[in-house]
């Protein structure tokens, strides 16, 4: 049997789109492999930062660096091709991965503590931009009924890229110590980069032809696909639709930031030393990509088309809802290591690549400029409403189970509003469609 085969019992793929998809799965793997080789060290700096006021500053920390690098990745947009951008970016991010290293090793006391800090704030600011450029790249090569089929597929390679890291962060942490991991992570994102590069070589990406020029509706080939530092926030702030993608995902980070800030005080009072921590850590991380990858082999490429976006996206308010329940009635560190692996799960297995599907209908520019805006400053905006959140509950003292129930009308408007994005996408992607049949064939991998 031979691999094409093989591939096609678990992913339909269609004749001329396997190239495609194994340099975005591959691109996908060593991404996400170089991220999680540093995510264990990012996170025992921010349950070890100093209770929760300490670390309720640094998501606001986090959510003033992604207020400047939002526009900043927006001038880049404006300015550059495609080819050029994308590479560019994680090519900086490797770098930037080098210099802490030299940092770290060389400096001690408050400087290092200071570093260590910045550190915090610099990985939870670009890890979204990270995945933000790459998702944004797939959304423009591949079309809506194309994107439910595959994409699960390419979040696999991911997730497999997640274990392998998990793996390389366990097995070298002792040997060569944490800080020198930084520079196996700086290796994986050149290589994700090389990857990336033969994915457009495949695709043709940047190269001028009369299609989209006779379009009308999308820019040449060889043109930026944006229009300035800030042509993000005025499309996000022109269209419904990207409007209902934010309120998606600002309700996300809520939920998410609260149960990140319940998971630092439970961990912290259940393990009490950093490598307790790190291990408990790396062992959810490796217990969510396992299931994760199961679900997106034999479950995401078939549910996605067969139950739409709409249910596929409001699955993620029911888990929440029903996880905040279980740990209002039991706040261990077994029940947040269950509720992290199922509620992680289903983000990275179903609904986040339906949420990226959502973006295979909007206009290049939109899946770039505005794509980025949502999603680094709204979901750091997300993270500051969380953290918000988490010391308003405190203050009034309404405690876990309160808060659990507090939450359904949350999880309610959140359904409502997965389903209409559901609605919506189909509609612009039937138009779409319609579009694609007047000018011909859509293209292929």
């Amino acid at each position: 049997m031979n691999a094409r085969s093989l591939l096609s019992r678990f992913v339909r793929v269609a004749p001329g789109e396997g190239p495609g998809l194994t340099w975005a799965a591959a691109s996908f793997f060593f991404l996400l492999g170089g991220y999680y080789v540093i995510r264990p060290l990012r996170e025992e700096m921010g349950a070890s930062a100093g209770g929760g006021f300490a670390l309720n500053w640094l998501f606001f920390g986090t959510l003033a660096g992604t207020f400047l690098v939002t526009p900043l990745f927006g001038a880049l947009v404006s300015k550059f091709p495609r080819r050029v951008f994308v590479p560019a970016v994680y090519h900086a991010l490797a770098a930037s991965f080098v210099a802490f290293y030299v940092a770290l090793s060389v400096l001690a006391g408050p400087g290092r503590v200071a570093t260590a800090r910045f550190f915090f704030v610099f990985v939870s600011t670009f890890n979204l931009l990270i995945v933000s450029v790459f998702w944004g790249f797939l959304a423009d090569l591949f079309r809506s009924e194309q994107a439910k089929r595959l994409f699960g597929a390419i979040g696999l390679g991911g997730t497999l890229g997640g274990i392998a890291g998990g793996v390389i962060t366990a097995s070298l942490a002792k040997t060569l110590g944490p800080v020198s991991l930084l520079l196996v992570a700086a290796g994986l994102f050149e290589v994700a980069v090389f990857c990336m590069s033969r994915l457009a070589r495949t695709y043709r990406v940047d190269e001028a032809g009369p299609s989209a020029a006779e379009a009308g509706d999308e820019p040449s080939g060889g043109l930026p696909p944006g229009t300035g530092a800030l042509s993000g926030l005025s499309l996000f702030a022109k269209s419904r639709y990207l409007l209902g993608i934010a309120g998606f995902l600002l309700l996300f980070t809520v939920g998410s930031t609260f149960l990140y800030l319940a998971q630092a005080r439970i961990v912290r009072a259940t393990f009490a030393d950093a490598g307790s921590r790190t291990a408990f850590f790396a062992k959810a991380d490796l217990a969510v990509n396992v299931l994760t990858a199961f679900a997106q082999l034999f479950l995401t490429g078939r549910l996605l088309p067969a139950i739409g976006l709409g249910p596929a996206l409001a699955f993620l308010p029911v888990v929440s809802a029903a996880g905040f329940f279980a740990l209002g009635g039991s706040p261990t560190a077994g029940t947040l290591f269950v509720v992290q692996v199922l509620r992680r799960a289903a983000e990275f297995a179903l609904v986040k690549p339906a949420r990226e599907v959502l973006f295979t209908v909007v206009s290049r520019e939109e899946k770039y400029s505005a794509k980025s805006f949502i999603d680094t400053f709204v979901y750091r905006s997300g993270d500051a409403l969380g953290a918000l959140a988490d010391r308003l509950v405190a203050f009034v003292g309404l405690g876990p189970v309160g808060f659990a129930w507090a939450f359904l009308p949350v999880a309610a408007l959140w359904t409502w509003n997965a389903l209409a994005l559901g609605r919506r996408q189909r509609t612009l992607a039937l138009d779409s469609s319609g579009s694609w049949r007047r000018r011909g064939p859509a293209p292929t991998l």
